[in-house]
């Protein structure tokens, strides 16, 4: 019989919570005021009931401390500028005018006002609004958010732990604002900005915070010894205050390293360390600087950011070797729970015993409630839990879904020479060039097209048996048609079927693939109100038919002008899913890769001439240390090439990202040998386009001239002054003139005015450049 642990009780705490209710309520209602149809009160109201509601939740589950201050209306980064009053001038006026008004202004923009540019948080598919800050910001403490949150839980008889991004990830997250030299570094702020934390510490603690947790995870990726220093130096000054809280510092995503001595030896009272497997490296290098002595450590053991049941026993070993290196250890995810859905007991259509294999929100602080009394109480008093869990473990293991032979035999069979193009790019350039016949400066659109309101009602209808399959294929054909009309009148050379059928870019192709499953409430917050269903890859992949020659031949005969065919590359198929953690990511890739070669080859010979495979996740998966992106980006890239290069040379690869930062992966960008890629470019000014031009990107290229997460209407002067700067670095016979990304979330008023105005300002440089 095993004895209870001789520590302090372990208590089970969180990060964060899912923000969106199980049924998507604040989405619903923060969409119903931007329309008008709900009130301010009305909005505030539901969701001061959606974080009572998560509160509750955790604490009947066992989570002792709950996180407050995680809950957001958009971005937490936004609120933690808010929160430290670096409002962008711009902006200003409106914050000052209408707070909550404001605040969107600043995520969405305004007819007149671009809002601010929105990046991936680290290496997930969560976007934040980046800081924009200069030499002469001003920080001022506006701690409402943060402490209204607090009394609201308190209120409920809870324990609670307010969650703060720390000030030093919050500097190295921001860029300098407009205007600014591009060498400005935010982090050379830290001394304007440490008073600005110190006093939202003490009005927090003054409002009844016992602990503070300051989020660190900028720290996991590898920092030089000024940014180092200045870390240490922000919890020095920080540790010093006598009017404050306690201080839990957190770190998540990745192994701390050399930052770990700094935040160990710190006058805060407490770590959060992620000790999943990708951060494994932080129990022996905690041990190595002499544990936690008379400080807290929370453990994240249980992994925030995958929906695997979490292999308890192991969990436990690790929480026992643990408890000899700190005065109090408590357990937790490895991060925010922000990253997985809410619950697996809404999924009614995936068999039970696989459901077993998946923990979801709800499930992962049940697990974290477990591993907190066994540490506790002793291993006998959770024996049932452990037992169910060895049992799911298995099933998994011995299940038929995980293992295909003849998917293995092919993908071992692959040779070197199949992710490789027959031709060299210049040969490939000429003959596209002879078949395709498209002017200087070629305009086209991403991919998807304005989903109306027929569309989603036929679709609804299709799913609750109103209408049948015939019925649904026809609306979809007419929005195929008015699509192609469209683009024809509005001058676009290169066209696309507007994805009708698609109901998300990765889903609809996990639906038809072997070795996937598919929820119908597992939505994930990607930015705002924008969720996903990410599907859950949990067995060899494979395809057994076309998924999309149907569509794109049907959409090339309505039209003379080529149509793209539109595929989702395979490492967005594995970042954008709940991957298998069975198995190497590059041995799950090229199972992935080897699948969509076949679409693309089918595509091809249907007589399609361009074909598009989307990539935004290549850099949103380069992992956080510099040691670790080699080995990723080889097995990334050749899958990519993997999928593309059994066609012809006439025939153009375009590949397509968005978001995020691209200047590190631009040889990688290169690497995957597409004859053609389109780039997010519009809010960051073109600053992708100079990074392919200093690297000497021999390929084309389209830096985005309309930023389609926003919902103001660019003009054509607008887009032509962006396509100038695109000229500065790329030449004219290689520049092509499209939006940063696909137009799905949009409406089709402000999708045909910015399409027209795109293809305006294309005609308007092409004349330009006739008469230079």
């Amino acid at each position: 019989m095993t004895t209870k642990s001789s520590a302090a009780a372990a208590r089970a705490t969180v990060h964060g919570y899912p923000r969106q209710g199980p049924a998507r309520e604040l989405k619903k209602a923060i969409e119903g005021y931007w329309k008008g149809r709900v009130g301010a009160g009305t909005l505030r109201s539901t969701a001061a009931g959606l974080r009572r509601a998560n509160w509750h939740e955790l604490a009947d589950a066992g989570i002792g401390e709950v996180p407050t201050g995680d809950f957001s209306f958009y971005d937490h980064v936004l609120d933690a500028t808010v929160m430290v009053g670096a409002i962008p001038e711009r902006h200003r006026s409106a914050v000052e005018a209408d707070a909550l008004d404001g605040y969107f202004a600043m995520a969405r923009g305004t007819q007149d006002v671009a809002p601010l540019e929105m990046t991936k948080w680290f290496d997930t598919n969560y976007h934040y609004l980046v800081p924009e800050l200069g030499p002469g910001t001003v920080f001022t403490a506006d701690s409402t958010k943060q402490v209204a949150e607090l009394k609201e839980a308190l209120a409920l008889g809870l324990q609670a732990r307010p969650v703060l991004v720390g000030p030093v990830t919050y500097l190295l997250l921001a860029k300098p604002a407009p205007g600014v030299a591009a060498d400005f570094e935010p982090l050379t702020l830290l001394d304007r900005l440490l008073p600005v934390y110190a006093e939202v510490l003490a009005d927090l603690r003054e409002a009844g915070a016992e602990w503070v947790q300051l989020d660190e995870p900028a720290l996991v990726q590898d920092r030089t010894p000024a940014e180092l220093n200045a870390a240490g130096r922000a919890y020095r000054d920080l540790g010093a205050l006598t009017d404050r809280p306690k201080m839990l510092v957190a770190s998540y995503f990745d192994r701390l390293g050399e930052a770990l001595p700094v935040l160990a030896g710190a006058p805060v009272e407490g770590l959060a360390l992620d000790f999943t497997e990708r951060a494994a490296a932080n129990l022996d290098a905690l041990a190595a600087v002499g544990g936690l002595p008379g400080k807290r450590l929370v453990a994240g053991v249980v992994n925030g950011r995958n929906i695997w049941v979490d292999d308890l026993e192991k969990s436990l070993a690790t929480l026992g070797t643990l408890l000899g290196l700190a005065d109090r250890v408590d357990v937790a995810a490895s991060c925010s729970l922000l990253h997985v859905p809410v619950d697996t007991a809404l999924e009614r259509d995936i068999e039970p015993q696989i459901l077993r294999w998946l923990a979801f929100a709800r499930q992962k602080t049940a697990e974290i409630a477990t591993l907190a009394r066994g540490l506790t109480q002793g291993t006998d008093t959770i024996s049932a839990q452990l037992a169910a869990n060895r049992a799911d473990l298995a099933s998994r293991t011995t299940s038929a879904l995980t293992r295909d032979p003849a998917v293995r035999a092919r993908t071992a069979s692959v040779t070197a020479a199949d992710a490789r193009r027959a031709q060299p790019y210049a040969e490939r350039a000429a003959a596209q060039r002879g078949s395709l016949g498209l002017p200087l400066l070629p305009t086209t659109t991403i991919g998807s097209f304005p989903q109306t309101a027929e569309l989603r009602t036929a679709r609804a209808g299709l799913r609750a048996g109103r209408i049948d399959a015939a019925a649904y294929e026809e609306r979809v054909r007419a929005e195929i048609q008015e699509v192609i009309a469209f683009q024809e009148k509005a001058g676009l050379d290169v066209l696309v079927h507007g994805e009708p059928e698609r109901n998300d870019m990765v889903q609809y192709f996990a639906e038809q693939l072997t070795g996937y499953l598919a929820t119908h409430h597992g939505w994930v917050q990607s930015y705002g109100t924008r969720y996903v269903r990410p599907p859950i890859l949990a067995g060899d992949i494979s395809r057994p038919e076309p998924m999309t020659v149907r569509w794109t031949t049907y959409a090339q005969s309505l039209t003379g002008r080529p149509v793209k065919g539109m595929l989702t590359g395979p490492v967005t198929m594995l970042a954008w899913s709940f991957v298998r953690d069975d198995q190497p990511l590059a041995d799950t890739a090229r199972q992935v890769a080897l699948a969509l070669r076949d679409e693309v080859n089918d595509l091809e010979a249907a007589g399609t001439s361009v074909i598009q495979v989307d990539e935004p996740a290549l850099r949103e998966t380069l992992p956080l240390r510099a040691a670790d992106h080699a080995a990723y980006l080889a097995w990334a890239t050749e899958s990519f090439r993997l999928t593309t290069s059994g066609v012809r040379p006439d025939t153009q690869v375009h590949t397509h990202m968005c978001y995020a930062e691209f200047g590190d992966i631009v040889r990688a960008i290169d690497e995957l040998d597409a004859d053609v890629i389109s780039l997010e470019a519009a809010r960051s000014h073109m600053q992708v386009a100079r990074e392919l031009a200093a690297h000497g990107y021999p390929r084309e290229a389209g830096p985005g001239v309309y930023d389609i997460h926003s919902p103001r209407v660019p003009g054509a002067g607008e887009a032509a002054a962006l396509l100038r700067k695109g000229l500065e670095a790329i030449p004219a016979e290689r520049l092509w003139v499209n939006p940063d990304c696909g137009l799905k979330t949009r409406g089709w008023p402000e999708t045909r005015a910015s399409l027209e105005n795109l293809v305006a300002a294309a005609r308007t440089v092409r004349g330009e450049l006739s008469e230079s």
